[in-house]
């Protein structure tokens, strides 16, 4: 349930990112449009209701964790999962920051390119190491 939910988060993110977007209105939309569960759904409006009011926190986060890489040079969909997870880390203590993690890993093989879980991963660690909100 909560890896549809994540997945329905990182699609309507993606989505918001293209149109900019970011009403609730929208979100409605999109999740009309898609199959899950209710609770895969309401999992989904949470991830991104979350995300897109700590987006410049998420961004600082990501930008500190990502050497010689700069944010517009990030595919969009690896950007939309890192602020995701990210949110996930740092913002959700009722998510094990492990599971937020393998989620995001097993996500990013679906959803990225052939070095997007390796890439995803290496930041999302540091980020959880680095979090003081969370730890390991």
């Amino acid at each position: 349930m909560r890896r549809k939910g994540r997945e329905l988060a990182l699609q309507a993110l993606y989505q918001i990112e293209i149109t900019g977007d970011s009403s609730i209105a929208a979100l409605d939309l999109f999740l009309q449009h898609f199959e899950g569960a209710a609770k895969a759904k309401e999992f989904a409006r949470r991830l991104v209701s979350g995300v897109v009011s700590q987006r410049p926190e998420l961004d600082r986060l990501i930008t500190e964790s990502t050497e010689h890489w700069k944010l517009e040079r990030l595919a969009k969909v690896e950007h939309e999962l890192l602020r995701l997870a990210a949110y996930e880390v740092v913002f959700c203590p009722d998510i094990p920051v492990p599971v937020s993690l393998d989620e995001a890993v097993e996500i990013a093989k679906r959803f990225g390119s052939e070095d997007s879980a390796g890439f995803i991963n290496g930041v999302l660690d540091h980020i959880a190491k680095t979090s003081a909100n969370k730890s390991l």
